[in-house]
């Protein structure tokens, strides 16, 4: 009989080690080895390993890069827009999906109502938090409702496996892997071991039968997804649902994906039905506001392939503690730094003893670097407590020397700042080499440093 064997894991990057150290040698934390028993797999777990009764398993044999077939494969629709862009036209057959958030931000919702809309596939949710009571009352309050959708609470791997094997599903949802116990592993559910081997199983599991599985993750109080790195790399698509409490809207986002890009992200709006698709984020994220107010700016931003515009709001004040502070709420704080470090050398703006406050309206987080010009603009306005015109728009990412970078898809950034009624744009110089002007109505501004767009916004 083969004993069992105590390893030390580090609850940070799941890296191992035969005794306990003070320090990863792998991530550099300190402190986070944690004392595990591993036991031999049992028979069931063994027998877990093949997954579907009386499937072949397929032995690997070495093929030369040529004979590989690289054909598009069919994608399982999903019936929801936001969702399939995100994923890059749809889940992938065999693919390891995870899904993480904060709680109750509505992962599970909307998990559930996109499954149910799937009526052409078999799917088998599975249950470790709720009980199938709760998940009715949720599916109660949804518009859509199909037959076909299979709910099991469990919290088993080897029985997963068993229900999967006697159902024969087109897809799977695991709600959560942190749930989720092995029996060939002896610690805790939500432990490194545990996660790391049950994610593993599955992910076997998916790419021996083709049959995609989607796991929802919990996260830290960092906002990372909890349980080891290796995680992440172990999936094949990692998708973050996120956004502020205080608000309606929804973002999520790809930050990994295998199948597709990682730049493209989705809006839904949060209502009393389940989570609604946001076609057009622009119109909601402008606050419809009938007074020019200071410290406003509208810039033209582009998320993967889709623009909208957002509101940049700043807030300068004289420091009243001494030491200014500088905050940011949906935008990098270094780089906010790094404008400001530019405003003071190549305008000549003291902002040395001004408290400087910056807010993304809307709750969402942008990391398009066009932003840049906007939030000079709105710093620049607060300060000197003058409004921007309602009417115009920028878009333009700001050098340390203080020039206008140019930016991509000017084209769509142009066309949706027409399309929301503005009358002007301030756009890079640069970019306006190739682009038909003619056929805009909206008038287009070049400027070529931060100086020539300040004058052109107040003169």
């Amino acid at each position: 009989m083969t004993k069992e064997k105590t390893v030390y894991v580090c609850s940070n990057c799941g890296q191992e080690s035969p005794k306990w150290v003070g320090r990863c040698p792998a991530c550099g934390e300190w402190n986070t080895y944690r004392e595990l028993t591993v036991r031999p797999a049992s028979p069931s777990a063994r027998r877990a390993e093949g997954v579907m009764a009386g499937m072949e398993r397929r032995q690997a044999q070495p093929v030369h890069l040529s004979e590989v077939t690289a054909e598009a494969e069919p994608r399982f629709d999903t019936h929801d827009a936001e969702l399939n862009r995100v994923l890059g036209g749809g889940l992938v057959p065999g693919s390891l999906v995870l899904l993480g958030g904060e709680p109750g931000i509505g992962k599970s919702t909307l998990l559930l109502q996109t499954v149910l809309r799937m009526a052409e596939h078999r799917v088998l949710y599975v249950s470790g938090e709720e009980s199938e009571r709760q998940i009715k009352l949720r599916a109660d309050r949804l518009p859509e409702h199909r037959a076909d959708c299979l709910l099991v609470c469990e919290t088993r791997l080897e029985q997963i496996f068993t229900h999967i094997r006697n159902t024969s599903p087109d897809l799977v949802v695991i709600d959560s892997i942190q749930t989720i116990v092995s029996e060939a592993v002896d610690s805790s559910p939500g432990s490194v071991t545990q996660v790391r081997e049950c994610a593993a199983a599955l992910l076997k599991f998916a790419k021996e039968s083709g049959v995609p599985v989607v796991l929802v993750g919990h996260i830290t109080k960092d906002g990372t997804l909890a349980g080891p790195k290796v995680l992440e790399h172990i999936v094949d698509t990692v998708l973050q649902f996120e956004g502020d409490r205080h608000y309606f809207y929804r973002v999520l986002r790809s930050a990994k994906n295998r199948f597709g890009s990682t730049d493209e992200l989705g809006i839904y709006e949060m209502g009393g039905t389940g989570l609604r698709a946001v076609a057009n984020p622009s119109e909601l994220l402008l606050t419809g506001r009938e007074d020019a107010l200071s410290g406003i700016a509208v810039a033209a931003t582009v998320e993967g392939a889709r623009p909208f515009l957002i509101e940049t709001q700043a807030l300068v004040s004289t420091a009243a503690y001494g030491t200014p502070q500088r905050s940011a709420t949906g935008f990098d704080l270094r780089r906010l730094n790094m404008l400001l470090a530019v405003l003071e050398k190549r305008v000549s703006f003291k902002l040395a003893q001004k408290d400087v406050f910056l807010n993304i309206a809307g709750g969402l987080r942008v990391t398009d670097p066009a932003i840049d010009l906007s939030v000079i603009a709105a710093v620049l306005s607060s300060s000197v407590d003058t409004a921007i015109g309602r009417d115009v728009c920028m878009t333009g990412e700001v050098g340390l020397s203080g020039e206008i970078r140019p930016v991509t898809r000017i084209a769509q950034r142009v066309g949706e700042a027409q399309k929301l009624g503005f009358r002007r744009i301030l756009v890079p110089e640069t970019t306006l080499k190739g682009l038909d002007t003619a056929r805009y109505a909206i008038e287009l501004v070049p400027v070529r440093r931060v100086e020539e767009a300040l004058r052109e916004l107040f003169g």
